[in-house]
């Protein structure tokens, strides 16, 4: 059988019948300290003035019992160290004596230290976190905004301030508590789908655009925006609702509807935006330029969003209108949320509201630029015909001139048929044997196969 692992007490002492120390030992963790002065002492003298009394009360018990019960004191050393020690007496048997013997207790006080400054730590955080979640409650319930904490797996309301409750019940049941309801159920429903397309990108990336919905029985306009915050046993949405703004703007397009339909047909973007650049309105031909899907999307976002390019962005716009009243042919630069980049021409005027409104039309111009570099290539070509004035008779200049121009629109007509010479005559007025004999007169009858030539021509 294995022998069983001994523990070497930290002091031991032993002792006469009254309580002197006739021997002392110490184990090698103490043997730093030198205990030669106890001995002959009782053991009461080197207790200190508290553990005097339970070393007395151990070597009583250990007299009519045989043993006493374990006791702690902070035992003084000759070198003026005190440990905090526990402590039993066993008696000898006869006239022997007693034996008492200490274990040291330093680490366990120490351990004990240690956890009640945790103890007090974690109540100091606990109060911490109460005064962060009272000032938080105070402000959630106090905010102007109607905030909700919604869950990200089902959409259902967790948490809902006042102005949330308000928002989304009717006026007869305005504090009605809304936890535990569909979001999506007091959304109107043709907001219902871009509520949703939203979500979905706050949920991949963390944030989206604001968007224009209409909620609660009366189906108040408010800007919506939201966020995503980790949380048990799932994360959340933090959803803020902000009421769309009451403007003189959208006061006239109340009244006058058309008016708004007829904006939204309009072929060239409009935005009406106010005196910093958020956009109040937009239409149709608007989006399409930006690449945008729904109008709620842009409502409330800054114009600099699309328009930035340097020395002709928002910023420059609006300085020059606020200076002029109005601009014209201001060209910059538009981008897409997809990548594309658009040539655009703007006029924009301001209006004479409290705060002012500015009007912003956007022309695409890329086409027209395309047209003005054709243009560009024949006034190129027709250059060589200018420096031969006073070289050259008229009838010959004339002449030149003709041969150049019908060249450059036979070739033009010639690629937009994608070489099919029958196509081409039929888009230049020209029989295909006129045809052939300009091509064969300018160098352009080498352009590809006849696809629409047959057998029999």
């Amino acid at each position: 059988m294995a022998s069983l692992p001994t523990v070497q007490p930290d002091i031991t002492l032993l002792l006469d019948i009254d309580g002197v120390i006739r021997e002392a030992t110490l184990s090698p963790a103490m043997s730093g300290e030198s205990v030669s002065d106890w001995l002959g002492r009782p053991w009461v003298e080197i207790a200190g003035d508290v553990g005097a009394d339970k070393v007395k009360r151990m070597v009583e018990d250990a007299r009519l019992s045989g043993i006493s019960a374990f006791r702690q004191i902070n035992q003084r050393f000759p070198s003026g160290l005190e440990i905090p020690m526990e402590f039993t007496t066993v008696l000898l048997g006869g006239r022997a004596g007693m034996l008492a013997v200490g274990k040291n207790l330093q680490a366990v006080a120490e351990l004990q230290s240690r956890l009640i400054a945790a103890q007090q730590t974690m109540e100091r955080d606990y109060w911490k976190l109460r005064e962060i979640e009272t000032r938080y409650r105070l402000v959630f319930d106090a905010s102007n905004e109607a905030v909700l904490i919604v869950s990200a797996a089902n959409l259902r309301i967790l948490e809902a301030n006042r102005a949330a409750s308000v928002a989304l019940n009717s006026a007869q049941r305005r504090n009605e508590d809304i936890s535990g309801r569909e979001l999506l159920h007091d959304v109107a429903a043709q907001d219902r789908e871009a509520v949703r397309d939203m979500l979905s990108r706050v949920k991949e990336k963390g944030k989206a655009l604001s968007i224009l919905v209409h909620l609660g029985p009366e189906a108040r306009p408010w800007m919506l925006r939201g966020s995503l915050m980790t949380s048990e046993p799932g994360p959340v949405f933090l959803l803020q609702f902000t009421p769309a703004a009451s403007n003189p703007l959208e006061s006239r397009q109340r009244q006058h509807p058309t008016i708004e339909t007829l904006i939204d047909r309009v072929p060239d973007g409009f935005v009406a935006i106010d005196e910093i650049g958020i956009i109040q309105q937009a239409n149709q031909a608007f989006l399409d330029l930006v690449q945008v899907g729904s109008k709620g999307s842009v409502l409330g976002e800054t114009l600099s969003r699309w328009l930035s390019q340097p020395g002709a962005d928002t910023s420059a716009l609006l300085a020059n209108v606020q200076k002029h009243g109005s601009v014209r042919l201001f060209t910059t630069t538009i981008r897409g949320e997809l990548g594309t980049e658009t040539e655009i021409e703007i006029s924009a005027s301001l209006d004479d509201n409290k705060p002012p409104y500015v009007g912003v039309l956007m022309r695409n111009v890329a086409r027209r630029l395309a047209a003005r570099g054709e243009t560009d290539l024949l006034r190129t070509a027709l250059g060589s015909v200018s420096e031969q004035i006073g070289k050259s008779s008229l009838r010959k200049l004339v002449k030149n001139t003709v041969s150049i121009v019908e060249q450059h629109y036979v070739k033009e007509a010639l690629e937009l048929a994608g070489g099919n010479r029958t196509a081409t005559a039929e888009l230049l007025g020209l029989s295909r044997q006129s045809l052939y004999a300009k091509l064969n007169r300018y160098g352009l009858d080498d352009k590809g196969p006849d696809t629409g030539e047959t057998s029999e021509d």
